[in-house]
């Protein structure tokens, strides 16, 4: 297991193939998937073959990453960075709806972006999501990003950017 990060209540570490059964039946969840334009895995045997091939480690030096309950060591959900199709780096999280409302994405999300900025030396982040979605958007604002601009997501519907740099989170973070 490589950990990457840990939180008061969370440790975030890299997928291992372990996690094929856990991340088949998030992504199984319609409401989970409701906003991201992804189709859920067709068996958990497809969930451990996308894991087997998740490059974004080596090749980017970060990825997302699993997201562990502390107390119990359940896998919950994850949280990460990813280097999207236009060459930013995105923040993403998604966590079984069991967990939703119980803080765990604003704390994992800011801790990646702690780590971020001060261990990869990144200079902006961007947060990409779905106008409809709510929840996510306040996620993304209590983490001082602010709105950028409006995209068009494969057809369907608004997707927003916001984004934060480095030097404001410092700012932010330094009062």
């Amino acid at each position: 297991m490589k950990q990457i990060i840990e939180t008061n209540r969370l440790i975030l570490r890299e997928f291992e193939i372990n996690d094929s059964e856990n991340f088949f039946y998030l992504n199984l969840d319609s409401e989970v998937l409701k906003y991201t334009g992804d189709l859920p895995f067709s068996s958990v045997l497809d969930a451990n073959s996308f894991l087997i091939n998740y490059s974004d480690y080596k090749r980017n030096g970060f990825g997302r990453w699993a997201v562990i309950l502390k107390e119990t060591g359940l896998f919950i959900g994850w949280c990460g960075l990813k280097l999207n199709e236009e060459n930013l780096v995105d923040i993403g999280f998604r966590f079984f709806k069991k967990e939703w409302g119980k803080g765990y994405a604003t704390e994992s999300a800011k801790a990646v972006l702690d780590y971020g900025f001060n261990t990869l030396n990144l200079t902006e982040i961007i947060g990409r999501v779905f106008k409809a979605n709510i929840s996510s958007i306040k996620v993304l604002e209590k983490l001082n990003m602010t709105y950028w601009e409006p995209d068009f997501f494969k057809n369907i519907e608004t997707l927003l950017y916001y984004r934060i740099r480095k030097n404001d989170y410092i700012k932010k973070i330094s009062f």
